[in-house]
């Protein structure tokens, strides 16, 4: 059994100042500051420290000493996650944030950016900005704040997705500290058959934290199709007279069933947000076209009939450069995600995430049907409440349908759209209202997510069964990552709610209750932690090690 940080002697955070290793405590601003969330659902959390490791021989030492004192252990790389798993409720945080380090080879033939695992995407892409390497892309993410080592791992979902494939398709090499403390490094050069090689695998799809530490990675910079560099980007918030009238949502179901091309990305929000008062449903699109604007507006015809529709996607897009995309569009894309994400930012939230095709208009069309039902319901039954229910379909597809669903640990190569539902409240009061209302959503959704299960590791649903989220996020990979777990982390060391499991071990199903059920459970749990640990007994220990 795993015990809290306070209750060790002082040695241990004497032994990470001795190594120059950043360790921060309750009651130390620097503390707050790197503790603070953007979600209210985990406002009370407060591991017993943070350390802040700026090599990779200073996180080998925080890991050794962690698991020699039994410590829990919880890894941030910089970015977020919707189900919290980056936020530690106890023992240490490990924040990779000072390890940011990014280095941009453009000589070679294949061209490689290596990154730190601290790194967000804002920080990668700076190096072709700065360089003035129009017509080149880095296979990232769509909000700047984005960590890259979470967004990597699971996947990775880019704009240029369908362009280049998946983010972890432009993986070339990974290192990672091991539960030993051992320092590895991985890449496509492994044999398959090694445990190097099927580390390598698992490391492009299974998401973060469940084999090891990975504190630097390289990509393979990519190189834009079309001739003149550019990108053509735009976004349009449609705000159908009428609301969604059955002529728009037959106009959507033809534009989630059309084939498009491959160098074109366009991801749309449905939004019901009833905040300040707002009394309109609409759709938010956001487009990147690998190619010129006349290429870009013949795309739109053809796929695009509803006629004030196909207008408002072509003015609102510009061609720029590839850097000015990278530097300015994407940032006012995605500036919702971004500011959401920010620890300003004092909302509740919950989420989750379902997997479409686009081969059965049948499947569509329920979809947009419940969709825009539950729309109706949620204005109907919440009028003059601070909430907001969004529904994001990421476009993927294109290349990263080509590769076989077990040539990465990322399995669901079917993908078409990766749909994510967002639930946000302002009052804590309207949790439970929430919660099932999103478990109402679930319910008519999930059937029709591939194979009836699909989600996707890098929009995690805290609240899954334990039994089934393996299924959800990893298909008919699960067996052969347990066989890896084992290979890797044979003690079961890095551990958390959804990680994967090594082969034989039980679902734990303390958690597999109703929804509705867990209204403020999980801040009251925080809440114990925080008023017996954090305020009492580490103030008291705080003395005798000053």
């Amino acid at each position: 059994m795993r015990i809290s940080f306070r209750l060790l002697q002082s040695s241990t955070q004497q032994i990470f100042r001795d190594l120059k290793i950043p360790v921060f405590e309750a009651g130390q601003p620097e503390y707050e500051r790197l503790i603070a969330t953007s979600n209210r659902l985990f406002r009370f959390s407060r591991p017993d420290c943070v350390v802040q490791p700026e090599t990779a021989d200073h996180v080998r030492n925080i890991i050794k000493e962690a698991r020699s004192k039994n410590l829990d252990l919880t890894i941030k790389c910089n970015g977020h996650s919707y189900a919290g798993h980056s936020t530690a409720f106890k023992g240490v945080s490990l924040d990779l944030r000072r390890m940011n380090q990014v280095k941009l080879d453009m000589g070679s033939t294949t061209k490689i950016v290596t990154m730190d695992a601290g790194c967000q995407w804002g920080h990668v892409y700076g190096t072709l900005i700065n360089g003035g390497h129009d017509g080149f892309i880095i296979n990232g993410g769509r909000c700047p704040t984005v960590g890259v080592s979470g967004f990597i791992l699971g996947g990775g979902l880019s704009p240029f997705t369908r362009s280049f494939g998946m983010g972890c398709d432009t993986l070339a090499e990974a290192t990672m500290v091991t539960a030993d403390g051992d320092l590895v490094t991985v890449g496509e050069t492994d044999d398959p058959r090694s445990k190097e090689g099927r580390l390598f695998w698992a490391l492009r799809g299974a998401g973060g934290g469940n084999f090891g530490v990975v504190v630097q990675m390289k990509l393979k910079v990519k190189k834009l199709q079309n001739r003149f560099r550019t990108v053509v980007a735009g976004r349009y918030q449609w705000f159908p007279e009428g609301g969604f009238s059955d002529k728009v949502i037959a106009t959507m179901n033809d534009f989630y069933t059309a084939t498009w091309p491959n160098n074109i990305t366009i991801d749309s929000t449905w939004m019901c947000d009833l905040r300040n008062g707002n009394s309109s449903d609409g759709i938010r699109f956001t487009m990147a076209f690998d190619g010129t604007k006349s290429k870009y507006e013949s795309v739109i015809d053809e796929h695009i009939q509803h006629e004030d529709l196909n207008v408002q996607l072509k003015r609102r897009a510009l061609p720029e450069k590839s850097t000015r995309f990278l530097y300015e569009t994407l940032v006012n894309q995605w500036l919702e995600e971004t500011e959401r994400a920010y620890p300003t930012n004092k909302s509740y939230e919950l989420y989750s995430s379902f997997i479409f095709k686009n081969d059965s208009r049948e499947t569509i069309e329920k979809v947009t049907g419940i969709i825009r039902d539950l729309m109706a319901e949620f204005r109907r039954i919440f009028p003059g409440e601070q909430v907001n229910f969004l529904v994001t379909w990421i476009h993927s597809g294109g290349k990263a349908t080509e590769k076989k669903p077990t040539e990465s640990a990322f399995f669901w190569r079917e993908a078409v759209f990766h749909t994510y539902i967002t639930i946000e409240w302002m009052d804590k009061w309207m949790e439970r209202d929430m919660r099932r209302f999103l478990a109402k959503t679930k319910k008519k959704l999930r059937p029709l997510s591939l194979n009836g299960e699909a989600a996707f590791v890098n929009f995690p649903d805290r609240d899954f069964p334990a039994k089934f989220y393996e299924r959800a996020y990893f298909g008919d990979n699960c067996d052969e990552l347990r066989r890896v777990k084992e290979i890797w982390d044979k003690d079961n060391f890095f551990k958390f709610a959804q990680g994967v499991r090594r082969p034989g071990d039980p679902a734990e199903d303390a958690d597999d209750i109703d929804e509705e059920l867990k209204t403020d459970k999980l801040a009251n749990e925080q809440w114990e932690h925080y008023r017996t640990s954090n305020v009492t007994k580490d103030l008291q220990q705080m003395a005798q090690w000053f």
